[in-house]
């Protein structure tokens, strides 16, 4: 995604920028969540180094999940994740399958921040259907998710590297 300067933009067109820096990259905090799997193969990302703790590709597909139901919501619709559908299961362990769960997230994401860089400044006020906060806080809120799910990765990421050196 093209990265689009910020001064005189709308706080909608800030907070996709937002999302974006969490997910592709050049986030204040460190690595976004592209840049940590960007060498990750699928044996390592269904991986777990750690004890009862969810694999690198279970948290993409988490971030994923949470992205389409943000989309799900702008879109007028209530939408609450649980079980399967809140932490979708990695069915087959393939490099193929890994490319394409990969793609499906960009897709997913690419969508979520195009639909939050033309939202209407009134919209960001809008209460979440079902929910007892804005479209503002539910946004921020999906950046903050990535990027903790980006300092998850990056951890089972060093200790699925440390578990091969043995």
């Amino acid at each position: 995604m093209k990265k689009k300067p910020l001064s005189g933009t709308s706080e909608a067109a800030r907070i996709a920028d937002q999302l974006r820096r969490a997910f592709y990259g050049s986030a204040w905090h460190g690595p976004s969540v592209m840049e940590l799997i960007k060498d990750i193969d699928a044996k390592t990302a269904a991986a777990k180094p750690l004890d009862d703790i969810h694999c690198i590709w279970e948290l993409l597909l988490h971030v994923e999940a949470w992205d389409r139901a943000g989309l799900i919501r702008l879109g007028g619709k209530k939408c609450q994740l649980t079980g399967a559908k809140n932490f979708p299961p990695v069915t087959t362990a393939t490099d193929a399958a890994w490319r394409e769960a990969v793609t499906k997230v960009k897709g997913t994401h690419d969508q979520l921040v195009a639909t939050v860089a033309g939202l209407a400044e009134s919209r960001l006020r809008d209460q979440v259907p079902g929910k007892r906060y804005d479209f503002y806080h539910m946004l921020h809120g999906i950046a903050q998710h990535e990027l903790y799910h980006a300092g998850q990765i990056a951890i089972l990421k060093k200790a699925a590297k440390r578990r091969r050196r043995r």
